[in-house]
C-alpha cells in the first residue's frame, strides 16, 4: 500500500509514520508538510532516509501539488491542521484556510484519483462540553472555539464526499494526546519543558476542567484499525480513558518531577473554555481497539524523552 500522509512532520503524524514504517514493511510513505512551526522534519530524522519513506514540502492548499501526489497513493491519512485553541482565539484566520479548504483541496483529489481509503484525523472539541456522560460518534456537534469550529466543518465536509461521491471516507476523533516530539505548547509538554528550565507552570483558573488523555502511540494504533479495518462514512472516537481535572494533571507532573505546588502560576481562564470532554469508544473497541501503556508510565516515558531532548524543544520554545 502506498499512503500519503499530510501533516505528517507534526506531532501525532509523525509518530504514526514511525509507527507504521515500523509494523508495514512493504508499505510506502509519501509525507507531505508545510513545516509550519509546529512542522518538523528533525521528528522523522530516523526515517529519512528509509527506502518507503519520501517527503515533500508543499500546502494542502495547493491543489496542483496535492493531484499530483494523489494520484500516487492508495489511500490518505489526513492529520494535516492548525490545532492550538489559544493561537485561533487570537486569530482563526489560518485554522478556517487551513482546516476547511485545505482538507477540500485534499478531498477533491482523493475523489479523481479514487483513492480507496480517506482517514480523516480530527478532535473530540467538535462535540463541546459536557457535564456527565460521553459523546457517541452520531451527537450533535457543538463546538467552542475558532480551532474546534473549523475542525467540525472539515468533519462534515470529509463526511459530505463520503454521501455526495461515495469517496470512501472514515473520521477519528480524539481525546488529548500526548508523548514524545510534541510542540511545547501544549500543556503536558509546556510544563514538563518549565519545570526542566525551573520555571513555573501556568494553570487556567482553578484547573477544575477535566480532559481524557492517550499515549500517542495508543492513538496511532486506533488509526491504523481504522485505516484497514474501519467502514467508509464511519466516525470512530478514539480515548484513553484517563479522566482527569487540569489540576490533577498538573500535581501528578509535579510529583513526576520532584517539584511542589509552589511552582504553579494561576492565569486568568481561557476564554470559552469547555470544562469536560468526554467521548464513548465503544464503536472503536468492537473494531479490536484496546490502549496498551498505562497513563503513569506513558507519562513517565514522556516525561524522560524531553529530559534526554532538550535540544530538540529548547530551539522550539525560544
Amino acid at each position: 500500500m502506498k499512503i500519503l500522509i499530510t501533516g505528517g512532520a507534526g506531532f501525532i503524524g509523525s509518530n504514526f509514520i514511525r509507527y507504521i514504517i515500523k509494523k508495514y514493511r512493504s508499505y510506502q510513505i509519501i509525507n507531505l508538510d508545510k513545516l509550519t512551526y509546529a512542522g518538523c522534519r528533525n521528528n522523522l530524522k530516523k526515517v529519512a532516509r528509509h527506502k518507503n519513506y519520501e517527503f515533500v514540502k508543499a500546502d494542502i492548499c495547493h491543489d496542483g501539488v496535492v493531484e499530483k501526489l494523489t494520484a500516487r497513493c492508495d489511500a490518505i491519512v489526513h492529520f494535516a491542521a492548525e490545532t492550538h485553541v489559544d493561537r485561533s482565539i487570537k486569530d482563526g484566520s489560518e485554522f478556517v484556510r487551513t482546516n476547511v479548504l485545505g482538507t477540500h483541496t485534499l478531498l477533491q483529489a482523493a475523489l479523481k484519483a479514487r483513492v480507496k481509503r480517506f482517514v480523516h484525523i480530527s478532535t473530540d472539541e467538535v462535540y463541546g462540553s459536557r457535564i456527565t456522560g460521553a459523546f457517541k460518534e452520531d451527537d450533535p456537534l457543538n463546538p467552542s472555539s475558532p480551532y474546534s469550529a473549523s475542525k467540525a466543518g472539515s468533519d462534515l465536509l470529509a463526511l459530505s464526499f463520503f454521501v455526495t461521491h461515495h469517496l470512501p471516507v472514515m473520521v477519528t476523533r480524539s481525546s488529548n494526546n500526548f508523548g514524545p516530539y510534541q510542540y511545547p505548547e501544549k500543556v503536558i509538554p509546556l510544563f514538563v519543558t518549565n519545570l526542566i528550565q525551573n520555571k513555573k507552570v501556568p494553570l487556567y483558573a482553578k484547573g477544575e476542567n477535566i480532559r481524557d488523555w492517550i499515549f500517542v502511540e495508543d492513538h496511532c494504533r486506533g488509526i491504523d484499525l481504522v485505516l484497514h479495518k474501519g467502514s467508509p462514512g464511519e466516525i470512530y472516537n478514539i480515548g484513553g480513558d484517563n479522566y482527569l481535572t487540569n489540576l490533577a494533571l498538573t500535581r501528578t507532573i509535579l510529583n513526576r518531577m520532584g517539584k511542589t505546588e509552589a511552582m504553579i502560576q494561576r492565569v486568568k481562564d481561557r476564554p470559552g473554555h469547555d470544562f469536560r470532554y468526554a467521548i464513548d469508544c465503544a464503536k472503536i473497541k468492537r473494531l479490536g481497539f484496546l490502549t496498551q501503556q498505562p497513563f503513569e508510565e506513558a507519562l513517565a516515558l514522556t516525561i524522560d524523552w524531553y529530559k534526554k531532548n532538550a535540544s530538540w524543544w529548547q530551539k522550539l520554545k525560544g
